[in-house]
């Protein structure tokens, strides 16, 4: 049934690349599809989380016509087939799996995990790395990159003892944001001074100038943020497409509620919306 159901997939896959096929999808190549399958993938998750094993369903079902779609492209190029595609990763699982498919014994998944590291090296001929962090690839989006890190360096020792000195280091970093913005903001107010009136006048409401401090400010303050996250064994990147659907869902019922109203959306009219935003959270409390 599976196989049948792979054959089938492959068979469309196949007659949409070819010439009597879509010309969307004979235009398409690996690099194209690339934003695409980043973006089933995140679907995907998000269905899991909503527990919801239909929809679950259907954005595997696209994930796997991304995945099938990219490496037939790679074999219409003469690089690699589907199959061999599969067969390599199976040879890995059974490779890095000797307490399964041979005479390994291991006691806990952090036996599995030492084992995975030598194979890699010593069986795979992977070049050790030289800090547990080269571990971590560079080509993660940097949310997700951070919090592996992280998780890489609290697996050696270095980590908070507790919640408390974590909120601690948030505060800090913080404080230390809030003094970068002063200083980028007293730039600003410098940079302005010596205009003209009229060249003050014309940016004295421009956006602040691009500061470098400011920036590697915020950024420790996100990295701290995330640190919090994963002491509390919460996966950022979830969390914050969590409240990503959450603001979509509440800013969706203020922009109906405004139409409603005859309201128009703008700043002058935010207090009517603050209103109609309350209104949403109670909606969900409900």
């Amino acid at each position: 049934m599976t196989k049948d159901s792979f054959e089938k997939l492959y068979g469309i896959v196949k007659q949409l690349r070819s010439p009597e096929g879509c010309p969307w999808d004979r235009e398409q190549n690996p690099s194209t599809l690339r934003g695409d399958l980043l973006e089933e993938c995140y679907e995907c998750v998000e269905a899991i989380g909503e527990g919801d094993p239909a929809h679950v369903k259907e954005e595997l079902g696209d994930v796997f016509l991304l995945v099938t779609m990219i490496s037939y492209m790679f074999e219409q190029e003469g690089h690699f087939t589907v199959a061999q595609a599969i067969e390599t990763v199976c040879q890995k699982l059974i490779r890095r799996h000797p307490h399964v498919f041979g005479d390994t014994t291991v006691k806990d998944s952090a036996e599995v995990l030492q084992n995975w590291a030598k194979i890699k090296v010593e069986i795979e001929g992977r070049k050790p790395k030289t800090s547990i962090l080269d571990e971590v690839s560079r080509s993660l989006p940097p949310l997700e990159r951070a919090y592996k890190l992280q998780k890489k360096a609290a697996k050696v020792g270095f980590d908070w003892d507790n919640t408390g000195e974590v909120f601690a280091k948030i505060h800090e970093e913080l404080n230390e944001t809030q003094e970068a913005l002063r200083e980028a903001e007293q730039q600003h107010k410098t940079q302005t001074d010596k205009a003209s009136s009229d060249t003050q006048s014309a940016t004295s409401s421009t956006p602040l100038p691009s500061s470098a401090a400011l920036e590697g400010e915020l950024g420790d303050l996100l990295f701290s943020v995330i640190n919090l996250c994963r002491f509390l064994h919460i996966d950022p990147a979830l969390a914050l497409q969590r409240t990503n659907a959450k603001f979509t869902n509440r800013f969706s019922y203020v922009e109906k509620r405004a139409k409603e109203s005859n309201t128009e959306m703008t700043h002058k009219n935010i207090a009517a919306m603050n209103e109609f935003w309350n209104e949403a959270k109670q909606e969900e409390k409900e």
